[in-house]
């Protein structure tokens, strides 16, 4: 009796190099940045001109990169990955990826607080909430503005001291608590006037909406809800299972 067998497919050798300088890309690159030329592209892949071709415009169909007549490969802007999990610790993770992430601080006040996030920390409509709003950039370029909401009004005479970097962080440092995400919902809107104007964006692009509830490492106790406008252009959520 004769089996059949799906044959095994192997990549070929341009989808080895496009991988390879992928790999590149996302590690010694940054928007605007030029590769090498093809030539010295080929020899140091050990390929041949036409190889290379193939790999890089592959990567032109990706979105990776683009061709500028007469002036060379244009690398063109990647989103950022950002991984969710119970730790995620979005400064870290773009310091890995060898970006310069900064955060500075918008907003900072007492206020009562609205029905969606009166339900989203399990307290009463009204009820007084720490509001902070923060601006994050990449590498000097604005990525997403997030509204943070804190139900433990005692933390409020230290977070009054804060004015930039990672918030968790400070919260952890100067409050002793340490934070995990327990939550994330996302979805996504059209950006508003106000929104373009600080993510230095189009009116009405589409953003990314995540909602992030985050609790005390120590106990169930929920700690923060946060509501995150990103853009869609420059982030990439991945899903860890």
């Amino acid at each position: 009796m004769n089996l059949s067998r799906h044959p095994t497919t192997y990549p070929t050798r341009y989808q080895e190099i496009a991988a390879l300088l992928e790999g590149e890309l996302r590690t010694q690159y940054r928007s605007g940045d030029y590769l090498p030329s093809e030539q010295q592209l080929a020899q140091r892949y050990q390929v041949n001109r036409h190889t290379l071709r193939r790999a890089v415009d592959q990567l032109v169909d990706r979105g990776w990169l683009q061709r500028r007549q007469g002036i060379g490969i244009l690398v063109l802007m990647r989103p950022y990955d950002y991984p969710l999990h119970a730790r995620t610790h979005f400064s870290q993770n773009l310091l890995d990826q060898g970006s310069h992430p900064t955060s500075e601080l918008l907003l900072a006040v007492l206020r009562p607080c609205s029905e969606p996030v009166a339900i989203a920390l399990n307290c009463a409509s009204g009820d007084g909430v720490i509001h902070l709003r923060t601006l994050r950039r990449v590498n000097g370029v604005p990525l997403s503005v997030i509204d943070h909401y804190l139900p433990d009004l005692s933390w409020w005479p230290e977070l009054q001291q804060f004015e930039q970097g990672s918030l968790h962080e400070f919260i952890k440092q100067r409050l002793g608590q340490g934070l995990v995400r327990r939550q994330t919902r996302i979805s996504a809107r059209r950006s508003q006037i106000k929104e373009s104007q600080l993510l230095e964006v189009a009116n009405q692009i589409p953003l990314l909406c995540v909602r992030t509830l985050n609790a005390c490492v120590d106990s169930d106790r929920v700690a923060e809800y946060s509501f995150t406008l990103a853009r869609a252009d420059m982030i990439e959520l991945t899903m860890e299972h």
